[in-house]
């Protein structure tokens, strides 16, 4: 296998010859990465576009339909199906000064040839399983596969890559030399897919998959930890039902800087703005378990996360009062305070608590934290009124000594 395509009359560009390549590994990325193609068939004397799924197994590209749609009936009814595959990734909007000049940034595959029905089920499972795979790998495993009955009435055409070329534009915008005097802004803008915060469905209570979470650097990490009393795991919307009937409890919200929630949905609703902050990267939020019987009794967060000054805040917690004087908190705070100093090297580790809460001061302290003053009206209370916060913080020096780390 050589590492470019062979170049061929329908693959040979006749406009921006320099625009097209034929790279196998070029071709592969940009399958890979587009999530819709279109493919582009003959029936009864007219054309036909259709988008449709794809994934690629090595040199085979494989789109899925119903066994009753034109292209797989197509495909049967003869020795295959001539089809044009093309896929497209944008990339930026390039804006010129002139009309002529405005473009795009962005890289296309097109491949010709014959696709051919897949007949044998064990290559229709192996399909099947990277269709799957391709909106998240490794959730082939974690889904159900199809029955036979499912099988046989999914259709899957198989396109050979042998007549292929893949065709990108970058880079800035290409006005005329003439033209740059001319008052008008002119420039690139970026195009990136990017994954919004998943939404279960309803009645779903397992959490969203690893697959589902993008790639972040290991201080924006939620990683589980687990303790004696208590197990965090990353936070999710299905959590919502389990928090809201835990945490149902005027005293629990009594000194929290947003009103107690009246229902699930409203319990929710916080659940999205930590995963919003989350991947803003400005939060890191746990959900918090009893380690004797794996309920859902409270949550937790880093947030003001600065890896840059080497520091992150811990709060937005709170638990259910049956928790309360267990050693839930003070554990989960030590497992905190254990990845903040040791795993991520953190230099500052900051409390924010509300003046009037007593309680929560006195356990700031019991974990050795130091009170180092009070910022006066520094947020609005939910009844309107300002509220007075004081700070604690604990440095990397302070760690060793505190009474959590010391007990750990």
């Amino acid at each position: 296998m050589t590492d470019t395509y062979r170049k061929t009359a329908r693959t040979t560009a006749s406009r921006y010859r320099e625009r097209v390549g034929y790279d196998r590994a070029a071709v592969h990325a940009v399958l890979d990465e587009a999530y819709v193609c279109h493919l582009g068939f003959v029936v009864d004397g007219e054309p036909r576009v259709l988008p449709t799924l794809h994934a690629r197994i090595g040199d085979t590209v494989y789109v899925h339909g119903s066994t009753g749609s034109r292209p797989p009936l197509a495909a049967r009814s003869t020795e295959g199906l001539p089809v044009c595959l093309t896929a497209t990734l944008l990339d930026g909007l390039v804006y010129a000064r002139s009309h002529f000049n405005h473009s795009a940034n962005y890289r296309s595959v097109v491949a010709h040839g014959v696709a051919r029905p897949v007949t044998d089920e064990a290559e229709k499972r192996r399909a099947m399983d990277a269709l799957v795979d391709k909106v998240g790998a490794g959730r082939s495993a974690d889904s159900r596969p199809p029955t036979r009955k499912e099988l046989a009435e999914t259709a899957v055409l198989a396109l050979p890559l042998t007549e292929v070329s893949v065709k990108s534009r970058s880079g800035p915008v290409g006005d005329d030399a003439e033209d740059h005097a001319l008052p008008h802004w002119a420039g690139v803008v970026p195009l990136r897919l990017t994954p919004g915060i998943p939404e279960p469905d309803a009645g779903v209570t397992a959490p969203v998959p690893d697959y589902l979470r993008p790639p972040r650097s290991p201080w924006l990490t939620p990683v589980p930890m687990r303790g004696e009393h208590v197990i965090l795991e990353p936070l999710d919307l299905a959590h919502a039902g389990a928090l809201f009937a835990a945490t149902d409890d005027p005293l629990v919200w009594r000194y929290l800087t947003r009103p107690r929630p009246a229902s699930v949905a409203d319990l929710a609703a916080i659940i999205a703005e930590a995963l919003a902050g989350h991947a803003r990267g400005e939060r890191v939020p746990w959900v918090q378990r009893s380690a004797r019987t794996g309920e859902v009794i409270g949550t937790t967060s880093y947030y003001a996360v600065d890896p840059a000054r080497r520091s992150l805040a811990i709060g937005s917690t709170f638990l259910g009062r049956p928790w309360w004087r267990t050693g839930v908190n003070t554990e989960a705070k030590r497992l905190l305070l254990r990845r903040a100093f040791e795993d991520l090297g953190a230099m500052r580790v900051e409390w924010h608590t509300d003046i009037r809460n007593d309680r929560s001061q006195r356990a700031v302290e019991r974990l050795g934290a130091t009170r180092e003053g009070v910022l006066r009206a520094d947020r609005q209370r939910p009844d309107g009124s300002w509220r007075d916060t004081v700070l604690y913080s604990m440095t990397a020096d302070e760690w060793p000594a505190s009474p959590v780390a010391v007990t750990a």
